[in-house]
């Protein structure tokens, strides 16, 4: 209900193999070994998650979940009796994985010489005149070590913890906004430094979870919050900004 009414769109948004390698890496799984099943069916769970939440997908998203699916089906079907020995069907996906997690690794790795760069001056063959800068405004970085898919799979487990609606019910909406869990989360943070995403979300009703992480993205785009990860994996830490 209130998805629909209200978007939400980030800066940072990753893509489906960003999606695949963090699920590879969260549960350790040799890349050249993986267990398609489990790993579609995961991939699948949180493109539903964000589809909940109304995060726009790109095509990408839904190309790589059928090829997940039409590799699945082919490790279903028995293999032909034939003399040359059939391709693994996970072979390209591998290959394709390989490639994009080492241009990921060069990008970094650029990124980190380009902020090492910014705090270097040549000096050029200038008199020595004195000159005054003007000091930089460092903000600090509103997502620290943390990705849109740690922060979904924080919404995930939230929405596992709440209580399951019977499946005979009536359907009620209730009287909770974007604009009121700003106020709630904002108001919690008054009297302590910071919070995880799961103490906010405990005893809450899901649609009212779904109105809290939305209110929480919000918060992160205005940059009157931010998030951190303490260690890889670990709960959504809250904190003023």
């Amino acid at each position: 209900m209130f998805a629909q009414q209200y978007q939400i769109k980030l800066w940072n948004f990753e893509g489906p193999f960003d999606l695949l390698l963090f699920l590879i890496k969260r549960d350790e799984i040799n890349i050249s070994d993986i267990p398609i099943a489990k790993l579609a069916q995961e991939f699948l769970d949180y493109v539903r998650v964000m589809q909940m939440l109304d995060l726009e997908l790109a095509g990408e998203f839904i190309v790589t979940a059928a090829t997940l699916m039409q590799i699945k089906v082919r490790m279903l079907l028995p293999k032909a009796e034939t003399d040359a020995e059939e391709e693994d069907p996970r072979a390209e996906l591998v290959r394709r994985l390989l490639e994009y997690k080492k241009y990921k690794e060069m990008a970094e790795s650029f990124g980190v010489y380009e902020q090492e760069q910014k705090s270097v001056y040549y000096r050029q063959y200038f008199a020595d005149d004195v000159k005054t800068a003007a000091e930089e405004d460092l903000h600090e970085t509103l997502l620290k070590n943390v990705s849109l898919f740690d922060l979904v799979a924080a919404f995930k487990r939230a929405l596992d913890k709440a209580p399951q609606a019977p499946s005979i019910h009536t359907v009620e909406t209730l009287p909770v906004t974007i604009e009121e869990q700003c106020e709630f989360i904002l108001g919690e943070l008054t009297w302590r430094p910071q919070f995880s995403f799961s103490e906010l979300a405990a005893h809450m009703a899901k649609i009212r979870i779904v109105v809290t992480f939305l209110a929480l993205l919000e918060l992160i785009r205005t940059k009157m919050v931010a998030i951190r990860q303490p260690e890889l994996f670990d709960d959504i830490l809250i904190y003023k900004q």
